[in-house]
């Protein structure tokens, strides 16, 4: 299904992120809108990558950004980001038997510093929920420092998390996606 219309649905599901509709508008007016080389911004794709029970989701500490993140990147002309995110998760986790799901289940605009040649920029991430249905036995790779399953419910209080991530959590426990 074209972003388009999975943004559509998200924002008649979540009529209250504001977001939904910035990143209509990014996305209509935006040449190369699934491309790096756009400086100003481009669309990423992540994933909510939890257990098969449900109970717990995998974070990766983030080497270059040093923080404790989803597993997600650069679409690269990918316009399907649930592919995207789906593709990250096995190639950040080294997970097999990874299952998306087609709906959206979390978008998040945030602001990338500059670093090195490259400028400050956007990143228009929409995240998918991804269910671990085989092993939960994990690989690190050169992307990050560690990955750790976590308690979603203990998430949701933990200040030292990204904010985006203990809203996932929050969205996760109400029951989110439908």
């Amino acid at each position: 299904m074209p972003l388009s219309l999975l943004l559509d649905d998200y924002a008649s599901r979540c009529p209250d992120d504001e977001a939904a509709q910035q990143f209509a508008n990014f996305l209509r007016d935006t040449p190369a809108a699934f491309e790096r080389s756009n400086r100003e911004g481009h669309f990423t794709g992540s994933s909510w990558l939890v257990s098969a029970d449900g109970e717990r989701v995998l974070l990766m500490h983030h080497r270059k950004l040093g923080r404790w993140l989803q597993p997600g990147g650069h679409a690269d002309g990918d316009p399907d980001l649930a592919r995207v995110a789906l593709r990250e998760a096995e190639e950040e986790t080294g997970l097999v038997d990874l299952v998306v799901e087609p709906a959206i289940f979390d978008i998040d605009r945030h602001w990338i510093p500059e670093r090195g040649q490259e400028p400050g920029h956007w990143h228009y991430d929409v995240r998918y929920v991804v269910r671990a249905r085989g092993s939960e036995a994990f690989v690190l790779n050169e992307e990050s420092l560690a990955l750790a399953w976590r308690d979603i419910r203990g998430m949701v209080e933990d200040e030292t998390l990204d904010v985006s991530l203990r809203r996932m959590a929050r969205l996760w426990l109400a029951g989110a996606p439908d």
